[in-house]
């Protein structure tokens, strides 16, 4: 396992501004958190490519900035809307695959914007999943607070149903927020869990830098090792500063120790 970082942590500043950052303090394995649709543009993805290519480094996966909107987009009655919302992710299947990244993730549908059942969820995310496929792309369900994939029997249900497209994404600081303990959900998710978001929590502060409170890092890690997990740790913990750098690199340096 490799430890990365998400673009998102220095969120409000730049995209690019965020990626140079990380990449001359040492990072070298990224998610992109796009912000607007200007970054998709290829003009400003190639600057993204350039900069990591120049320090030997890789993007892993991209998050849109519609996630909030897949509810209404993706998974709404209205099936029309959702087939022209599969040709609006064409766009981020194309700009992850201009960037070298191998997912894409998916929030989903709000737990309390149920206009459609179960079965039809599982089938427009194949749908989904096969639209990727076509760019090389792995599409990633993660698990999200008020969201149907916040609920480990709803991801259950997705990797009975869809068998080999059933692939996730992991968010521990989610995990927490429902109540779950992430090691948890990783077995549930167990050959189908391709990547992680990562944070470290105390008491009721669920999202802090790694290192900094009290979750079991080591039987985290062990359950993924135990599980055969093969992919890499992603720090995810919004809010920090550009003069937060250090305690960044502290964070990396803490995970990288456990693997």
């Amino acid at each position: 396992m490799k430890t990365g970082i998400s673009t998102g942590c220095l969120y409000p500043a730049l995209t690019e501004k965020s990626l140079k950052l990380l990449l001359d303090n040492g990072f070298d394995l990224f998610e992109i958190f796009f912000n607007t649709f200007s970054e998709l543009e290829p003009d400003f993805l190639d600057r993204l490519k350039f900069l990591c290519d120049s320090k030997n480094a890789k993007i892993v996966s991209i998050h849109p900035f519609t996630s909030v909107f897949e509810s209404y987009l993706l998974f709404s009655a209205y099936e029309r809307r959702f087939w022209d919302g599969v040709k609006m992710y064409h766009m981020y299947f194309r700009s992850a695959k201009r960037l070298g990244a191998e997912y894409v993730v998916l929030h989903g549908m709000f737990s309390n914007y149920s206009s459609i059942d179960d079965e039809e969820y599982c089938r427009r995310f194949g749908i989904l999943s096969d639209t990727a496929a076509e760019y090389g792309i792995t599409f990633l369900q993660e698990n999200v607070f008020n969201f149907q994939s916040g609920d480990k029997d709803f991801i259950r249900n997705m990797a009975d149903r869809l068998g080999s497209k059933a692939n996730f994404v992991l968010d521990t600081k989610q995990a927490r927020r429902c109540g779950y303990d992430p090691g948890l959900l990783a077995e549930i998710m167990g050959s189908s869990l391709r990547h992680i978001h990562i944070s470290d929590c105390k008491n009721d502060e669920l999202c802090l830098l790694p290192g900094t409170g009290e979750f079991d890092f080591q039987k985290f890690y062990s359950t993924l090792h135990r599980i055969g997990y093969n992919g890499d740790c992603v720090i995810e913990v919004y809010g920090q500063k550009d003069n937060d750098i250090s305690r960044l690199l502290k964070a990396k340096q803490y995970l990288d120790a456990l693997t």
